[in-house]
């Protein structure tokens, strides 16, 4: 990886903050585009008392805010020559219904509309590497997932899992349809692949409820954790193997090969076949442009 740029968003904590070590550790230029600058700055140092000497910078991005990604996509775009690899990294589990500033349901106008626009603003980036990727971080959740077009805002339907399930399942569906533009328009680069990591000691785990919050917390329960559950180094593998296996093509996906994909080493594994859906991918393509007001010039 030495030589190449690499953006982590959501790389301050958790697996991002794992996924940017092992990059640094490999000789990336790493770029941690995190919401919380003070939060970035200590994440930096703490890579560079693990890494001496390693390449990490810092750019403001808060996924929740539309001008925040266009400011962020600038200042990455006029920073750096290409994007090697872009890993849409950061996610959010909200324990209440809230709203993103341009007013979408928090976890899907996150997770998945604020990595649609980051994307799509770094296309000319990413073209400008030689053998780029783009790498979506989703979720087993994504199976319980579905997306209704006409209640985006959960006004009456919210709760946190479904909320949750919905934004990994539509950044899931847009993975596979941006791999699926970019082969109807000729480009064999960037290509589009996805990971996820398993049950990970991560902040999103964490906050999803007082049972888990329970089992992260109880010391009796540690073989337990060490059983069933990865720490951030093993949780962010799939997201490395995806960014980084020379053997890696456009359309797949890395997980845990243990049980239930939980634990275990990154490898090949299957989604949900409904992410494959083309008409579904055409229309929620169809309506984070319009939300989003990002186009995707190439794939028309």
């Amino acid at each position: 990886m030495a030589g190449r740029t690499v953006v982590v968003t959501g790389a301050n904590s958790g697996i991002g903050l794992e996924t940017a070590r092992h990059l640094a550790g490999m000789g990336a230029h790493v770029v941690m585009a995190c919401r919380n600058v003070d939060a970035a700055t200590s994440a930096r140092a703490d890579v560079l008392d693990t890494v001496p000497g390693a390449l990490v910078d810092i750019v403001q991005l808060d996924l929740g805010d539309l001008a925040s990604v266009r400011k962020a996509a600038d200042e990455i775009g006029n920073s750096y020559p290409a994007v090697d690899v872009l890993i849409n990294n950061a996610g959010v589990m909200a324990g209440r219904r809230e709203l993103t500033a341009d007013g979408f349901e928090m976890d899907f106008g996150t997770s998945f509309l604020g990595h649609f626009a980051l994307t799509g603003l770094l296309l000319d980036s990413l073209f400008a590497a030689k053998a780029a990727r783009v790498v979506t971080v989703g979720s087993n959740a994504h199976r319980a997932g579905e997306v209704d077009l006409d209640d985006l805002g959960m006004d009456e339907t919210f709760s946190t899992s479904r909320a949750y399930a919905r934004a990994k399942f539509a950044q899931l569906v847009f993975a596979v349809e941006l791999q699926r533009r970019l082969g109807a328009s000729g480009h064999t680069t960037p290509i589009s692949v996805a990971a996820h990591p398993g049950a990970t000691h991560s902040g999103v785990m964490r906050d999803s409820g007082r049972m888990l919050l329970w089992l992260f917390t109880t010391p009796s329960l540690h073989w337990l954790r060490r059983t069933f559950i990865m720490e951030g180094p093993e949780g962010a593998l799939p997201s490395l193997r995806a960014a980084t296996d020379p053997g890696v093509i456009g359309g797949q996906y890395y997980g845990p090969s243990g049980p239930m994909q939980f634990t275990g080493p990154p490898t090949l594994v299957v989604p949900s076949p409904r992410v494959f859906d083309a008409e579904l991918g055409n229309r929620l393509w169809d309506k984070a442009e319009e939300l989003t007001g990002v186009t995707y010039a190439f794939a028309r």
